[in-house]
């Protein structure tokens, strides 16, 4: 895996970056300000991806803020550029929902994915921004999406990964009826300063027991531990390298006024003394495939690829992540060519230790 595609498999795209709640870790610095997308803007992408979009599935993310704080109407408009070979997803904090937008996610065939936490107690970080809880208002939205029997996955952040709070989140997100399920350790990144590191054995063993917990039941899509069994089972046959791509995804993020950032979302609305903003162009002015095409002149890309180039000389795990994400190297290391950073240790490192220990103390197959 070598240097950026030019093609990419999904496009971010903002609709607003108004967000209605306040979380503690949220990463965007913009979320109190309602800065819509103008429909000119997801028509210069719609006019890019129609040909990615006919060589295969090709996926559009509605990522805020809060995407649904657009409204139905806008939202709707934003989405009627894009062809029919687009699948389009959106993010949400789930507390907007009720029947009008179910009806407007089965019209518009838009798959659904809800950021909670788990339980109310681990949802403390989760608040409306007069500061009081979230949760009875997202699961009154989960809960109607349940009524109207459309199919949702889960994203939930893990400030405090350690033993014992895995098998809780699990079971938890089994009766919540999602499909799918994706952990993310809180990360420092944007205007989330707080530090995440993390004790290693506690690490490995939330990763470890996660899998325990999963194996016993698993009904639901376990994102990061079925990629690490899949991996392992790759290395043991022999075809590990078949799974990572040939190049890195670009993952454009397009920003409500159009301006571009690739590689990690995180970096929209940043700048730098050394690069000033991040943006590689603007949709409104270059058309998105050019914009990829010259992704690798732009100066901190070429650090960042550096610093990939680096990882691939020095972690034995580079075959299972291929490089640090930028965003993190930047927030975490004031650098996009260092190497090694918590979010690979406890997201990338520990899972991978953490599924082998289960292996080990189970049986052999479990890794297959």
């Amino acid at each position: 895996m070598r240097g950026i595609s030019s093609v990419p498999t999904y496009v971010v795209m903002q609709p607003t970056t108004l967000c209605n709640l306040d979380c503690a870790y949220c990463y965007l610095p913009f979320r109190a300000a309602d800065k819509r997308m103008p429909v000119e803007v997801a028509r210069a992408v719609a006019t890019s991806i129609d040909g990615w979009a006919r060589d295969g599935r090709f996926s559009v993310v509605w990522h805020g803020g809060e995407p649904l704080a657009a409204g139905r109407e806008h939202l709707a408009a934003l989405l009627d550029p894009f062809g029919p070979g687009v699948e389009h997803h959106v993010q949400t904090n789930a507390t907007l929902i009720d029947d009008a937008w179910c009806d407007f996610f089965q019209t518009h065939d838009v798959r659904v994915s809800v950021s909670v936490d788990g339980p109310p107690e681990r949802n403390g970080e989760r608040v409306t921004r007069g500061g009081k809880p979230a949760y009875d208002r997202i699961l009154r939205g989960i809960e109607t999406l349940r009524r109207r029997d459309i199919p949702f996955s889960a994203l939930c952040v893990v400030s405090d990964p350690r033993p014992g709070a895995a098998t809780e989140l699990y079971d938890y997100f089994l009766g919540l009826g999602c499909d799918v399920l994706g952990i993310n350790v809180e990360e420092q990144e944007g205007v989330n300063t707080r530090a995440n590191g993390h004790a290693a054995a506690d690490v490995t063993a939330f990763w470890a027991e996660l899998v325990t917990a999963w194996r016993a039941d698993p009904r639901i899509h376990l994102r990061e531990v079925e990629w690490s069994l899949r991996y392992v089972g790759a290395v043991l046959d022999g075809t590990a390298d078949d799974l990572l791509p040939r190049q890195l995804d670009p993952i454009p993020t397009v920003a409500h006024d159009g301006s571009v950032v690739l590689l990690s979302p995180e970096l929209a609305g940043f700048s730098d003394p050394r690069y000033g903003d991040f943006t590689s162009g603007n949709v409104l002015t270059t058309p998105l495939g050019e914009i990829l095409a010259g992704a690798a002149s732009t100066p901190w890309i070429a650090e960042f690829l550096r610093g990939v180039e680096a990882c691939r000389a020095a972690c034995p795990y580079f075959g299972f992540c291929g490089g640090a994400h930028a965003a993190n190297r930047y927030f975490e290391q004031g650098r996009f060519d260092t190497t090694e950073t918590d979010h690979c240790r406890n997201s990338k490192i520990r899972l991978l230790e953490g599924v082998l220990d289960h292996a080990r103390d189970h049986e052999p197959s479990a890794v297959r």
